[in-house]
C-alpha cells in the first residue's frame, strides 16, 4: 500500500471549462476553490508528456464532502483532443456520481441547464441495503453522471 495516500480531485476536461463549471455549481451545488488556473510551462509538458500544453480551469468542492473533501478540477487545455462520447460499458473512468433527494427533481435540473437524458429512472431493491432510484445522464458536454437516491428499508 501507498503510505498517505489520500483521494484528491478527479478532473474532468472541457472544450468550455466555464459553461461547465457553471453547469456543476448551478445544478449541484458545487463551490469553486480558487484561484482559477492559467497554467503553462516546461513543468507541466514533463508532468502530462505534451509539447507546449497550457491549461485553464477551476477546482470545485463536491457537495457532501466537507471543506477538505476531495474536488472535481474542470480544466480546459488550449489544444483539447476529441473522443466520442462514452458509454457507461467502456472501460476506464465510468461516470460521476451524485446521490439526491428526488431523481426526477435532479434530472429535470440537469436537463434545464443543458445536459441530456442517457437512460430512464429505474428502480431495484438491493438485499441488505435497501430501494434505490437510479438513471444515467450526461453533463452538457457528454460526461456521464450518475443521479441516485437510497431509501433504507426498515426491518
Amino acid at each position: 500500500m501507498i503510505s498517505g495516500a489520500k483521494y484528491v480531485h478527479t478532473n474532468v476536461v472541457a472544450r468550455d471549462w466555464r459553461e461547465l463549471v457553471r453547469f456543476y455549481v448551478e445544478v449541484f451545488g458545487c463551490e469553486p476553490v480558487p484561484p482559477q488556473r492559467n497554467t503553462r510551462g516546461a513543468w507541466l509538458d514533463r508532468a502530462t508528456g505534451l509539447t507546449g500544453a497550457r491549461l485553464q480551469g477551476m477546482h470545485l468542492r463536491l457537495p457532501g464532502g466537507g471543506p477538505d473533501g476531495p474536488t472535481l478540477e474542470i480544466y480546459g487545455y488550449d489544444d483539447v483532443g476529441a473522443r466520442p462520447l462514452s458509454m457507461p460499458n467502456d472501460t476506464g473512468y465510468g461516470h460521476l456520481a451524485f446521490s439526491v433527494n428526488d431523481v426526477s427533481t435532479a434530472v429535470r435540473d440537469v436537463v434545464d441547464h443543458g445536459g441530456t437524458l442517457l437512460g430512464q429512472i429505474a428502480r431495484t431493491t438491493v438485499t441488505g441495503v435497501g430501494d434505490l432510484e437510479v438513471i444515467y445522464v450526461r453533463d452538457p458536454e457528454g460526461n456521464i453522471i450518475e443521479l441516485q437516491t437510497w431509501r433504507t428499508r426498515l426491518a
